[in-house]
């Protein structure tokens, strides 16, 4: 029998007095609150309650396992009520792990504006390379962690965010001097700039699609951030989100190369822990965010 039951059980009859009167109590049959005390004797090896036809009264160590009883029960209510307050309440501290290129993203931008919307909740941000452990950023006490790629792993939640679109683009003086690629044949006869961890191009899709493999790189970075400064200093021909050149190419500081043939857009995903109700300040964040970003790619 479940201590927890039987203990239930044996404070309702202190309080009562009587089998009948905690039965009555639980909602459950006299016999059975009589089968679960004679178990909790048995489990604890002592009589806990003297009981005649006419007579009902504790014993010495019944009195004091029903107080013991009492205050275990309470303890476990009250703290079933406060974790269930402090997941419903939208306030506390946010922990949050990013890849540095999502980070430059305007990641600072959306977090921003999440502030301003919950002032009452605190945000931590760290920007690192992901480790090759998914679940790591739960175990060093963050609450979510970016991931440019869908995790497959049932320790994790996964919420996918939006669509991040990439695009090639080159300054205009680049361009001026070296010609305009025309095929993604042509851009091997050029200057490219790299990602450290994308060595690899596929431009297009279905049966237009092609693939180049960047093998020496004219500059090479593993951030989006410096990419976007090489390509604007006129350096060559880079793959870059669109939304971290939006500015430039708006301005005309760059040109989209190959506009026919953009870059597979790459999805944003944010993990968060299993288990149980999402806590309000996680779920209200990923709301946030997922809109926020969303927004920024019409």
């Amino acid at each position: 029998m479940d201590r927890l039951v039987v203990m239930r059980t044996f404070a309702a009859v202190a309080r009562s007095s009587s089998f009948a009167g905690a039965a009555s109590e639980l909602a459950i049959s006299p016999s059975l609150v009589s089968r679960h005390v004679a178990d909790l004797e048995r489990q604890l090896g002592v009589r806990l309650v003297n009981r005649t036809a006419r007579s009902f009264s504790l014993t010495a160590a019944g009195a004091e396992y029903a107080q013991f009883s009492q205050r275990i029960l309470d303890e476990i209510e009250q703290t079933d009520s406060a974790l269930s307050t402090t997941q419903e309440s939208v306030g506390g501290r946010l922990s949050i792990l990013s890849p540095k290129w999502i980070g430059h993203l305007d990641l600072g931008a959306a977090i921003g504006a999440f502030g301003r919307e919950f002032p009452e909740i605190s945000v931590r941000v760290e920007l690192e390379t992901p480790s090759d452990r998914l679940y790591d950023f739960l175990d060093r006490g963050f609450d979510v962690a970016f991931h440019a790629r869908a995790p497959r792993d049932s320790r994790v939640r996964v919420r996918r965010i939006t669509e991040l679109p990439f695009m090639l683009a080159a300054s205009p003086e680049y361009l001026a001097e070296r010609g305009t690629p025309q095929t993604p044949m042509e851009l091997s006869q050029h200057r490219l700039i790299s990602h450290t961890g994308d060595a690899v191009w596929r431009l297009g899709e279905g049966p237009d699609e092609a693939q180049l493999k960047v093998a020496h790189p004219v500059a090479a970075a593993n951030a989006y951030m410096l990419i976007d400064q090489f390509i604007e200093a006129g350096c060559g021909i880079g793959l870059t989100p669109r939304m971290s050149a939006r500015e430039a190419l708006e301005h005309g500081r760059i040109v989209e190369v190959l506009p026919q043939l953009p870059p597979p857009s790459r999805a944003l995903y944010a993990v968060h822990a299993p288990g149980g109700e999402t806590p309000e300040r996680v779920r209200v964040f990923l709301d946030f965010i997922t809109t926020w970003f969303r927004t920024r790619q019409r």
